[in-house]
């Protein structure tokens, strides 16, 4: 056994006991988007067949998520998107979730575990998520009331973290 292959076992075993406080954990910002583009229009249906064109929400802060059911950090924060709905709605901050190239009856299977009551909207040909700046499933944007892409983030968080709903809030004064 040569040398740089015994340290790279010797690594992934010391990672395989790696106490948890040492894992990986979700993201808790946003990244601010120093251009601010304006976010590519669209229009979608839900799993219900209701369309639903961005530009609807114009006015209004919107967080849009892109994801998908197969994504183990989508799942894992789905639930604290849920948590974080219950409470902008009253703060009229809106929300969707585009699901990246899968059909409502995967995504009926996907709530039954996770349910949501937000708009889960359809890619089924990943036309929308390429015309957005995503880089990797999940992407969440923050989109401003006159319809800029204002933050960013790419991977899984807790979305209904007090800061990162204020930094969310604080978008509706503009």
């Amino acid at each position: 056994m040569s040398f740089p292959l015994f340290r790279w076992l010797l690594l992934l075993a010391l990672a395989s006991i790696a106490p948890p406080s040492l894992a990986q954990q979700p993201g808790k910002g946003l990244t601010p988007l120093a251009e601010q583009p304006e976010a590519p229009d669209f229009e979608l249906t839900d799993i219900d067949g209701k369309s639903h064109r961005l530009s609807e929400y114009r006015g209004k802060v919107l967080i849009v998520n892109f994801w998908a059911t197969w994504c183990p950090p989508c799942r894992e924060e789905m639930p604290s998107m849920q948590r974080a709905w219950e409470l902008l709605k009253e703060d009229d901050v809106q929300m969707i979730a585009v699901n990246v190239g899968e059909d409502e009856d995967i995504i009926f299977q996907f709530t039954a575990n996770y349910p949501v009551e937000f708009p889960l909207l359809m890619d089924r040909d990943s036309s929308v998520v390429g015309a957005w700046p995503v880089r990797g499933l999940p992407t969440t944007f923050v989109v401003d009331p006159r319809g800029r892409l204002a933050f960013r983030a790419v991977g899984g968080r807790e979305w209904d973290d007090a800061e990162l709903l204020e930094i969310v809030r604080g978008l509706r004064a503009e």
